[in-house]
């Protein structure tokens, strides 16, 4: 079982794909300077299967790529952040901007 995950940009989320099928997504707000992870879903036939877990990370590989602090207001994606502390640099109140 892979997973494909692809930024659905039209849809402002990342959407997470196994055998053809939606299997799950994490919905963005993406602006110059800031994005926002306000949602994830996954498909109850796919629980279980890392398929919230490769939602995250493909989002905040692309917020750092980037280089734009998160603010994770979705749950799953913050207590994600946490339990992954390599991402912790990531969040909007761990780092300091400065103003141009």
């Amino acid at each position: 079982m892979a997973i494909t995950i692809q930024d659905a940009t039209t849809g402002r989320r990342f959407e997470a794909w196994i055998d053809g099928e939606l299997a799950g997504f994490a919905e963005y707000m993406r602006g110059e300077a800031l994005v926002v992870y306000p949602h994830t879903v996954v498909e109850p036939a796919f629980e279980g299967r890392g398929v919230g877990g490769a939602l995250a990370r493909a989002a905040l590989d692309d917020a750092r790529a980037r280089d734009l602090p998160v603010l994770a207001t979705c749950p799953f994606i913050k207590a994600w952040m946490v339990k992954h502390p390599e991402y912790a640099d990531l969040a909007y109140e761990n780092r300091s901007r400065v103003a141009d």
